[in-house]
């Protein structure tokens, strides 16, 4: 009983004075904090006490052991202090800042997107969203797309099942939700819900049933540009297209249109560019995207009418740009998080 008191104290700090490394106070601390220390047999000594004493008793204990523990502590850190100092051969104060601050930064792809909405915005594009579920109605019907296009099938699209529940969007007995195969999506729900004039930029995540390769993937991204207005032609078309595409590759980037064919634009075109900026790439024409004018059956399923108005429209894979700018050759680098590929933007 007699040993709990303020002699302890002096007793252990007068010790750990003595104390040069951190073998010999290993052995200090577990002579008095150990399984057969000085608290611990001051513990036994509990039962020999009557039930009204051995709180008091109880307490007194913990208060010298908390006294104990902290002197231990702060020992410990000169010693390791200490210790660290040797090895290092010269002082270091471990109040400075680590030299090494490792900050994030931002995806390659998020780069494009970012990219892509800036060029667009300072020509009057507004940056619009959609939902990633979609309705056949919204991905096919209203896009002017047939029943019988093989897109709609389930080996080229993600079918949901019939018996899901969205409570974002509704639709017809008869349609099914699915994963949206491209941003055209929001065209639709654009239209729908504002008059033209009309200018929106539209980046996401789109899905289809590809096999992933080098150049392909089943979940990648697209940016789609519309335009509605009264008096649009295909000579606007080719301006912005122009812009866009002088504008991230290179004020000598040269553009052309192929005749093409897509079930929402009449007529569609495929583009292709001329780079001198592209490496081994800058002496050949590079398909990019696709693109036409708004095919009159679209304005018609979103109640706009097509005598009055007429509208471009373009979609070019984020992925495909990326790997461009950059001279990559395997899309499935941007989605393995492999800190030696991402750490090079």
């Amino acid at each position: 009983m007699q040993l709990l008191n303020d002699d302890l104290i002096s007793e252990v700090m007068k010790k750990l004075e003595q104390i040069a490394s951190i073998a010999a106070f290993k052995d200090l601390k577990a002579s008095y904090l150990g399984t057969n220390g000085v608290l611990r047999n001051a513990i036994k000594q509990m039962s020999h006490l009557s039930p009204e004493e051995r709180p008091e008793f109880g307490k007194k204990i913990n208060h010298f052991k908390t006294r104990i523990e902290d002197l231990f502590q702060k020992k410990l850190l000169v010693l390791e202090t200490a210790t660290l100092r040797k090895k290092m051969g010269n002082p270091i104060d471990i109040s400075l800042n680590s030299r090494e601050r490792v900050t994030g930064m931002e995806h390659p792809l998020t780069v494009i997107c970012h990219r892509l909405e800036e060029i667009f915005n300072q020509i009057g594009f507004v940056t619009a969203d959609g939902t990633e579920i979609e309705t056949e109605w919204f991905c096919f019907d209203a896009l002017n797309t047939p029943d019988s296009h093989p897109a709609r099938e389930v080996m080229d699209t993600f079918f949901l099942s019939d018996d899901i529940d969205m409570q974002t969007t509704t639709k017809h007995a008869k349609e099914r939700y699915l994963l949206r195969a491209h941003t055209s999506t929001v065209q639709i729900r654009t239209m729908l819900s504002e008059t033209p004039p009309i200018r929106v930029v539209v980046p996401g995540r789109v899905f289809r049933r590809d096999t992933t390769d080098a150049t392909h993937s089943a979940n990648f991204h697209q940016c789609e540009i519309l335009c509605v207005d009264k008096n649009i032609t295909i000579c606007d078309l080719k301006s912005v297209l122009d812009y866009f595409l002088k504008a991230l590759f290179g004020p000598k980037t040269k553009t052309r249109l192929r005749p093409s064919f897509f079930p929402f634009t009449e007529p569609s075109f495929e583009v292709d560019f001329y780079s001198p900026n592209l490496g081994k790439l800058s002496h050949q024409w590079i398909e990019i995207l696709g693109c036409g004018m708004v095919d009159p059956n679209v304005f018609e399923a979103v109640n706009i009418d097509p005598y009055q108005y007429s509208g471009f429209a373009a979609g070019v894979g984020i992925e495909r740009l990326a790997m461009l700018t950059h001279g990559i050759d395997d899309v499935r680098l941007f989605y393995q998080n492999d800190l030696r590929f991402l750490e090079q933007f």
